[in-house]
């Protein structure tokens, strides 16, 4: 079964994930705005979420990291949680 690591920023609305997206297209740093802006724990990590497998994330999340391209910034995806920017940093 594959495996994952990836990170991401979780914010309540499209807008404020666009506006993210923007700033991460400018070259502002993904830890540091995930930090500053994440509503989910592993933003106190710089949005990582360490390795994870299918199913253990929801479908829409999982559907970035295990289906779209390494080390690009995808989103903003809607989840039940909000909106987040993903980045898959590898999968194996």
């Amino acid at each position: 079964m594959p495996v994952a690591s990836a990170r991401h920023i979780l914010v309540k609305t499209q807008a404020e994930a666009e506006k993210l997206k923007q700033e991460l297209a400018r070259g502002v740093d993904f830890g540091k705005l995930a930090r500053k802006h994440s509503l989910c724990p592993s933003g106190k990590r710089g949005g990582d979420l360490g390795e994870f497998r299918p199913g253990q994330m929801v479908k829409a999340f999982d559907d970035v990291v295990f289906k779209k391209a390494l080390l690009t910034v995808h989103g903003p995806v809607k989840t039940r949680f909000g909106y987040h920017l993903i980045e898959t940093i590898y999968r194996h």
